[in-house]
């Protein structure tokens, strides 16, 4: 089955999920919805929720994000001031949190530095020189910049995160199933666009959480047919 066939049955069974989640304005929580635009606290959202998910499940990341839109502290400049422990007790929901407060710090600060405290002048790089860029800061590796580039920058950098690759793993019998190797399998199947690559992500997560689990579930699988793992099993 061709990854385009594969992302055209999961929509049809799913439906869209509307990634990634960010908090509207006068909010506390993030939300899933379609949006038009995105503000720039948004993006900040973010990329901090990126950072934020490391290791962590995203309901912890969303208790994290509403403590520092509570304390109104999810902004570039207010970040970078901010001691580690003040940062780590807000963000104390989503685990590490102390290594996780100087990755964020780290992250805002660069902002500060290089940008003015503005995502723009660092989003609208090209996609290449972002992700190079992105990997060079703190405590961001290959899965965080792709995440920053697909729904902060919306550009179209696959995310090949552990349910992708679990799936890919078993329904394509992929041999090889390191970060570089399942985004190539993607990026050279699919077309280069960013709707399809966040929506497609989204969908594998769903997946991945209701059969494609460390212990599948097979028989209730609805794409078994297709399955090599199934198939040979």
């Amino acid at each position: 089955m061709k990854p385009i066939t594969l992302y055209k049955k999961f929509l049809s069974h799913y439906g869209e999920q509307l990634w990634w989640p960010v908090t509207e304005a006068n909010a506390l929580k993030p939300t899933y919805r379609a949006r038009p635009g995105l503000s720039e606290r948004q993006k900040l959202e973010i990329c901090l929720g990126a950072i934020l998910t490391q290791s962590t499940d995203w309901k912890n990341v969303m208790k994290a994000l509403e403590n520092l839109n509570r304390a109104k502290m999810l902004s570039s400049p207010k970040m970078a001031k901010a001691s580690l422990p003040k940062i780590a007790a807000l963000i104390r929901p989503s685990g590490y949190y102390n290594q996780k407060a100087k990755k964020v710090r780290a992250f805002c600060s660069h902002l500060e530095k290089n940008y003015n405290g503005k995502l723009r002048g660092l989003l609208s790089k090209p996609l290449e020189e972002l992700r190079k860029e992105l990997l060079s800061l703190h405590g961001i590796g290959p899965e965080t910049a792709d995440d920053i580039i697909l729904y902060a920058a919306q550009k179209p950098s696959f995310v090949a995160d552990a349910y992708t690759t679990r799936f890919t793993s078993r329904f394509f019998a992929l041999k090889e199933t390191d970060y570089v190797d399942v985004k190539g399998f993607f990026e050279s199947r699919l077309p280069g666009d960013a709707a399809l690559f966040s929506e497609l992500h989204a969908l594998f997560v769903e997946h991945g959480k209701r059969f494609c689990r460390k212990k599948p579930d097979c028989g209730g699988c609805f794409l078994k047919k297709g399955c090599k793992f199934f198939r040979l099993a």
